[in-house]
């Protein structure tokens, strides 16, 4: 069964979905900020480790649709890792009428190397699930046959990691540890930022937080905040300039 935390219930509301193996409380201080800004929050547990992504979509089903009759506004999504697969799934399903905008922090739209190194691992397989086997680079058939994304989906990217064989030997950089930058993009996203956060750190990463608070609000993340070279030691953020032919901005 899922818990849920529903808090603010107002005028827009934000579906909370975390990653795989972790509980809402890694989405906490997210969702505190997000409250901050005035949005209403729907913060769920799902048993990330048990169950396929496409059965985990109708597992949390009900409890939003009964979060989206609470809120008046659009309803918003924000995952961290395969929780932002999981909304991708979600919203092929049982699309609200009123979707806004969805967030992914560090999550593996092309995949993690590291799953594709571990799929074989019994251990892996104990601990992660079915749904640890959906995150290779090989894509499964519930991902392979997602529809083209119609809605606006914003990409925060981690460039820090606190493995440093995963980092500098399994991952192509930069990367998190987990997913590399490149694999963190999907065909059609509207824009895509890069933070010097950890794969872990993410969801709780001040830069993190307020570009997602940013796309939530304006459909685009504040590039006001980069310092003009973003290879520098110094830049907290990393991102392609939104007038380059190589921007991940889409209008």
């Amino acid at each position: 069964m899922s818990r849920l935390e529903v808090a603010h219930v107002g005028s827009e509301g934000v579906v909370l979905l975390h990653g795989i193996g972790s509980t809402s409380r890694s989405m906490r201080k997210l969702e505190r900020s997000l409250q901050q800004a005035g949005l209403a929050t729907l913060n769920l547990t799902y048993a990330s480790r048990r169950k396929p992504l496409e059965v985990l979509a109708s597992d949390i089903h009900p409890a939003i649709a009964e979060f989206g009759v609470a809120t008046r506004g659009p309803l918003h999504f924000v995952g961290h890792s395969m929780g932002g697969l999981l909304a991708r799934v979600y919203v092929a399903k049982y699309r609200p009428s009123r979707l806004g905008r969805v967030v992914m922090l560090g999550t593996p739209n092309g995949g993690s190397e590291v799953a594709d190194l571990l799929q074989r691992s019994l251990l892996y397989r104990s601990f992660y699930g079915p749904a640890g086997l959906q995150l290779t680079t090989q894509r499964d058939e519930t991902l392979a046959l997602l529809p083209p994304v119609d809605y606006a989906v914003g990409i925060v990217a981690g460039t820090r990691a606190l493995d440093p064989i995963a980092w500098r030997f399994v991952l192509p950089r930069p990367n998190d540890g987990r997913v590399s930058v490149a694999r963190s993009k999907l065909e059609g996203m509207a824009d895509h930022i890069a933070v010097k956060a950890t794969h872990t750190g993410l969801p709780r990463h001040a830069a993190a937080i307020r570009q997602t608070i940013a796309f939530l609000a304006e459909g685009r993340f504040d590039r006001t905040a980069i310092m003009p070279l973003p290879s520098s030691p110094r830049s907290e953020y990393q991102a392609t300039p939104a007038d380059s032919p190589t921007s991940c901005r889409h209008r």
